[in-house]
């Protein structure tokens, strides 16, 4: 795919542009990256993803594939000093959604980490549907224990990923879903991998990740059928024990801001809000 606006024009990015992205994204003002399992680099080669060059010059970058049909999410916008975010942000969208309705993607979602960004998607028609919070744990903050009957803790196998992902997928609706590939890469990537198991069935998982001040519990998923009875306060003491172990000095999460449940568990764990939020956006606005 390859299009011309003017002095713009556009294509599907190809690998051989990898070296020209990562000096747009290291070496520019205006760049959005998603939080991701993946990098923005290691999502080519899924669609939509979109650059714009200018003469010949890498000028803009837009990223948005799903990970699962009904998680389309905005993984990458970065736009060069040769043209305005605006202008490369309404040159980019309106191809990329067109390509996310073709294949049926879903409402397409943000996390805003950056003013400028949240401004872009207000100005396209995105509605804020919730707000990601961050909350910080010290090691003073040791949770008390509590005993689950006929349950055990260990660490998560690769031979696991098949029941975590239909876990994930009955815990967390569609757009916070994560695919079985997507939860490969977590597991790879982390520092701290658990299950709770009963019987054979395993019943909760938690994914965390190493951090200069200790760590970072990045995915936390409890059965519904087993929620409220303790399950995921144990595993996350369990998990606040072993980065103590390790001279942890804070322990992160997030979750999202209409989420109670969660916010129970992790003040019950001694978690405390930063101060930290960020606007999830969608479109079309629910």
């Amino acid at each position: 795919m390859k299009r011309r606006t003017s002095s713009l024009s556009y294509r599907t990015v190809d690998p051989a542009d990898q070296q020209r992205l990562t000096n747009l994204m290291h070496f520019e003002i205006w760049v959005h990256r998603h939080l991701d399992w993946r990098s923005a680099l290691e999502w080519i080669g899924y669609e939509p993803y979109l650059i714009a060059e200018k003469d010949g010059d890498l000028v803009a970058a837009l990223a948005c594939p799903a990970d699962t049909q009904e998680a389309a999410w905005i993984r990458l916008f970065a736009s060069s000093s040769d043209i305005s975010p605006s202008e490369a942000w309404n040159y980019l969208w309106p191809v990329a959604y067109q390509l996310i309705l073709r294949i049926k993607a879903g409402p397409v979602s943000a996390i805003a980490l950056h003013n400028w960004f949240g401004k872009l998607m207000e100005e396209s028609g995105f509605g804020v549907v919730n707000h990601v919070v961050m909350l910080q744990w010290e090691p003073q903050n040791l949770p008390s224990g509590s005993k689950m009957q006929s349950m055990t803790i260990r660490d998560m196998r690769a031979e696991d990923l098949g029941a975590i992902e239909s876990l994930d997928h009955q815990a967390f609706l569609p757009v916070w879903q994560n695919s079985r590939d997507s939860l490969e890469l977590a597991f790879k990537q982390a520092s701290i991998a658990r299950v709770v198991e009963k019987r054979g069935q395993i019943l909760a998982y938690q994914l965390s990740t190493a951090t200069q001040q200790g760590g970072h519990l990045a995915r936390l998923a409890t059965h519904p059928d087993f929620q409220g009875l303790g399950i995921g306060y144990s595993l996350v003491r369990d998990l606040l024990l072993q980065f103590k172990r390790r001279g942890a000095s804070r322990v992160t999460v997030n979750t999202q801001q209409d989420n109670a449940a969660s916010f129970a568990l992790y003040t019950k764990a001694g978690f405390t809000k930063t101060g930290d939020s960020y606007p999830v956006y969608q479109y079309p606005p629910r």
